[in-house]
């Protein structure tokens, strides 16, 4: 027999410090994510731009101001970036915030001045809010746009009939509410932290919990979902109490920052800000995909957005227009990602 002479393998290219080089940003970029990190460098870029343009933009004051102005938003778009996910919408936030800090008010005056009866009380409403859009949505079959959009309005005349079109209560009388109206820890202010602790719980839901997976499986395609052993419908509802309970959290934040309980003034337009935040974050619209970071990356710029255009004294109007017109490009992005048809053009 012939001794066959077996060839040894050829080594490994050793990869070169200019390769390492141009690899790492690509390392970074994919952890990061490619979204994250263009609303990174647009942050930056409007930072630096109000930077340029006033130099009272970039200090620790203004940086902890739109931190505060944020943290009702954020808490918002946090929520409804899981609403989303799982292939609903929520217009009602807004609304259903407005009457959690009425209630909240009310019904700590009413207990005497005990933070915890406003605070349950508000939570209560929230949780029955989300549910009743929930039920709406499932068991009535419409359309989560349709039934949150009737709903937006419902929930802001309840507000306005319990508070009879007025501020109610006053609870800077409170230390619970001082301290969440203006107390600090390690620096940052309580609402910020409840904005950060309410966001890190729903990121490991989504992240790291069978629910979190079945809510992307939802959203991303019901039918498959549906197959698998999803009891959609339950989903659904939770995820719309969910929506209701952080509503009501971010009414209770409304409450201290005002010291009474807003009908109106302050939750006006938070839906739309929390939609485009969550939009902006990289939510798809159709369902099945976003994150918790990304969403709060969009808050900030938002935010900082907002802040620069009243220090560099522009008309606050345009801060509508910027949003909606933010709002439309992160959702021409998506329609170009995915590849879908635009309506009314040749295929």
């Amino acid at each position: 027999m012939t001794a066959t002479t077996r060839q040894a393998p050829a080594p490994m290219p050793t990869p070169t410090a200019g390769g390492s080089a141009r690899a790492l940003p690509r390392r970074v970029t994919t952890a990061i994510g490619a979204q994250n990190t263009s609303l990174i460098a647009a942050v930056i870029a409007v930072v630096g731009i109000f930077t340029w343009l006033d130099d009272g933009y970039l200090t620790t004051a203004n940086m902890t101001v739109i931190g505060d102005t944020v943290a009702v938003t954020g808490l918002l778009a946090v929520v409804q970036t899981v609403v989303i996910i799982c292939g609903a919408l929520d217009i009602s936030v807004g609304s259903q915030a407005g009457i959690a800090s009425v209630v909240s008010a009310m019904a700590f005056t009413s207990a005497g001045g005990k933070a915890a009866v406003g605070i349950l009380a508000a939570i209560g409403v929230g949780i029955a809010a989300g549910v009743v859009n929930g039920i709406v949505i499932v068991y009535g079959r419409v359309n989560p746009v349709i039934a949150t959009l009737a709903t937006l309005a419902a929930y802001k005349g309840v507000a306005q009939l319990l508070a009879g079109g007025r501020a109610q209560g006053y609870v800077l009388g409170n230390d619970f509410f001082i301290f969440l109206a203006r107390g600090k820890i390690l620096g940052l202010s309580v609402q910020i932290w409840a904005l950060l602790l309410v966001a890190a719980a729903v990121h490991v839901l989504l992240k790291y919990t069978d629910i979190g997976r079945n809510i992307y499986a939802i959203g991303g395609n019901d039918t498959a979902a549906r197959l698998a052993g999803i009891n959609i419908n339950k989903y659904l509802v939770s995820v719309y109490a969910l929506a209701g309970v952080v509503a009501a959290i971010a009414g209770v934040i409304l409450t201290a920052r005002t010291g009474s309980g807003q009908p109106t003034s302050g939750s006006e337009g938070l839906e739309l800000k929390a939609i485009t935040a969550a939009a902006l974050g990289g939510c798809a619209l159709q369902g099945g995909k976003g994150g918790i970071g990304g969403t709060l990356l969009a808050v900030f710029l938002l935010g900082a957005l907002d802040n620069g255009l009243n220090v560099v004294g522009v008309n606050s109007f345009w801060q509508n227009v910027a949003q909606g017109a933010l709002l439309v490009v992160a959702v021409v992005i998506q329609q170009r990602r995915s590849g879908e048809r635009a309506v009314g053009l040749p295929t």
